[in-house]
């Protein structure tokens, strides 16, 4: 069956920098879009970042500049590199393949001093 597990989430600082792991199984990886998103406590699951087959990527704007999204089909796995980390970033990280419907169970991020 279809799974992802994320990885790399953790406590930063602000300003620093984590990069989060989506291991893919279950299903033709190279084929379909990936997707990251968040939820922050008290606030609605938003999107962060996208990229398609062909690789190309759309951001949330705010993350445009400090996030970057790729994916490595050899290894089947979809990444969240994150720089100039915020506080306001702090949430737990979900991976989503969107024509299929799936989650990951989540990564917690903190940013904090």
């Amino acid at each position: 069956q279809v799974q992802l597990v994320e990885s790399g989430g953790g406590l930063v600082q602000p300003g620093g920098s984590l990069r989060l792991s989506c291991a893919a199984s279950g299903f033709t990886f190279r084929s379909f879009t990936m997707s990251w998103y968040r939820q922050a406590p008290g606030k609605e699951r938003e999107l962060v970042a996208t990229i398609s087959i062909s690789e190309s990527t759309i951001y949330a704007d705010s993350v445009k500049g400090r996030f970057t999204i790729s994916r490595n089909n050899a290894k089947n796995t979809v990444y969240l590199q994150m720089n100039s980390l915020k506080p306001e970033d702090t949430a737990v990280y979900y991976c989503h393949t969107p024509r299929l419907g799936s989650w990951g169970q989540g990564t917690q991020v903190t940013v904090s001093a």
